[in-house]
């Protein structure tokens, strides 16, 4: 005799629900000969009794499970035969995604050559800086403009995020740095006046209490956040400078100049730590390499990348530089180039890394946005970004999305009721970004619209 799988209260339970059905149904002979053999000689059936109907209750139950699982078991089958149907695709990582035309969003709205944009650290929100005097705020996942932020009365050259999010500054011809604070729905809290000619780059360190500034007057300033005041002013260029970033850790600064070099700073001391020679013309753009970069760097000038150093890796140890001599080149913390990517056929005005550190990213005057291969140091893609000048460039590093700016002579035209409709045309000097979304799936491209906005993919390497 095979064990029961149920437990002694069980059988209890089950042997009166069965005895209350035979009651219930009249089947008194076998309700008498089932009591005695089950040993419930004591039990009287009764609707007060917690058997009292519970065998057909069960029964239903069973049914209506079994009819469950059944719908399951079908559905199964059939997304079973879906999934083998669908187009398979090789899973890659985030660190082998660049961008592939066309372009996903086209934002419209700046009336002067736009200057910089940047992506905000959490939300999906891209701010752009423009020659019109006006910073424009957009959402860059439906391409929708949010607001425009006036102040400045001239060109604003350059803005970035704080790393948390919470704090904007910009820079402008006009000498000012201004701060605005995006808890205060975008409110101008402070405006700093230091600099005696134009402001032309800004940045938040990452400890996201100092900002630090460059311009043509040819010194960098470091600014408190919380007072306004400027706690230290670096000097040592020639020329005007044109761009400055911080290093990931916030040791460091790079810049570049019209003095045809770029140099990195010590920001505690205002030491210059290294001047990077090399460039025929102003240099334009400089970016520190991120940690992730340095495997793909040695490989690029010849050491081996496995071997172990002793000491352990900082930011600021590689920079690249871009320049109005169509070059860029990457350069160690002793100063010297190690590699020069040629490719351009016009100024470089924007550089980033890619966030794998795989790949550098370059915009340029000859309207293309250029994907180098770190590893090889050769061109690996060439994307006509713009119709004109590509100013600036920026990639998000939360999510895969790439914008472009630029000044572009476009035709625009009005809304059409149909792809076949004669268009209306409107010539005008028009300023515009192009904004670029990472995805992983290829085969979802989606169609134009009759709009000044264009949804696009991109694709995997």
């Amino acid at each position: 005799m095979s064990k029961s799988v149920l437990s002694e209260r069980q059988r209890d339970e089950l042997h009166k629900a069965i005895l209350d059905y035979l009651s219930t149904n009249g089947f008194t002979e076998s309700f008498q000969t089932f009591r005695n053999e089950s040993g419930n000689q004591a039990f009287t059936p009764g609707p007060k009794q917690n058997s009292s109907g519970l065998l057909e209750k069960k029964w239903t139950s069973v049914i209506r499970l079994q009819k469950k699982i059944m719908d399951l078991e079908s559905k199964m089958t059939a997304m079973q035969e879906e999934l083998s149907n669908a187009p398979v695709r090789k899973v890659t990582s985030s660190g082998d995604w660049i961008p592939r035309p066309p372009e996903r969003w086209t934002l419209t709205g700046h009336r002067n050559p736009i200057t910089r944009v940047a992506f905000h650290p959490v939300f999906t929100i891209l701010a752009s800086a423009s020659e019109d005097t006006t910073i424009r705020i957009y959402d860059y996942e439906t391409g929708e403009y949010e607001r425009t932020l006036k102040g400045h009365t001239k060109a604003v050259q350059d803005l970035a995020f704080d790393p948390k999010g919470n704090f904007l500054v910009s820079c402008s011809n006009d000498l000012s740095i201004k701060i605005w604070d995006l808890q205060q729905d975008y409110k101008c809290i402070k405006t700093l006046f230091g600099h005696d000619h134009s402001v032309s780059s800004v940045a938040f360190l990452p400890s996201g209490d100092m900002i630090a500034s460059a311009s043509r007057d040819k010194t960098i300033m470091l600014w408190e956040l919380s007072t306004g005041y400027c706690v230290k002013t670096i000097a040592g260029h020639l020329e005007w400078v044109r761009f400055i970033q911080p290093s990931q850790d916030g040791r460091l600064l790079v810049s570049c100049s019209s003095d045809q070099t770029a140099r990195v700073w010590d920001v505690s001391t205002g030491e210059c730590k290294s001047e990077y020679r090399g460039h025929d013309n102003v240099v334009e753009c400089a970016a520190f390499a991120p940690l992730a970069a340095y495997p793909f760097i040695k490989e690029l000038i010849g050491i081996d990348p496995k071997v172990s150093s002793k000491e352990q890796p900082l930011p600021g140890q590689y920079a690249a530089t871009g320049s109005r001599d169509k070059t860029i080149k990457i350069w160690d913390s002793t100063g010297q180039c190690i590699h020069t990517l040629i490719g351009h056929d016009n100024w470089v005005r924007g550089l980033v890394f890619h966030p794998s550190g795989k790949f550098l990213l370059s915009a340029s005057d000859d309207k293309t946005m250029k994907i180098w291969d770190l590893k090889s140091g050769r061109c690996m893609k060439t994307m006509e970004a713009h119709s004109h000048f590509v100013t600036c460039i920026a990639f998000n590093t939360t999510s895969p999305v790439v914008a472009t700016g630029s000044v572009d002579q476009v035709m625009n035209n009005t809304e059409l009721d149909s792809d076949t409709a004669p268009p209306a045309p409107l010539h005008c000097i028009f300023s515009h970004i192009v904004c670029l979304s990472v995805e992983g799936n290829v085969h979802r491209v989606a169609k134009k619209n009759n709009t000044d906005i264009t949804p696009f993919s991109f694709e995997i390497l």
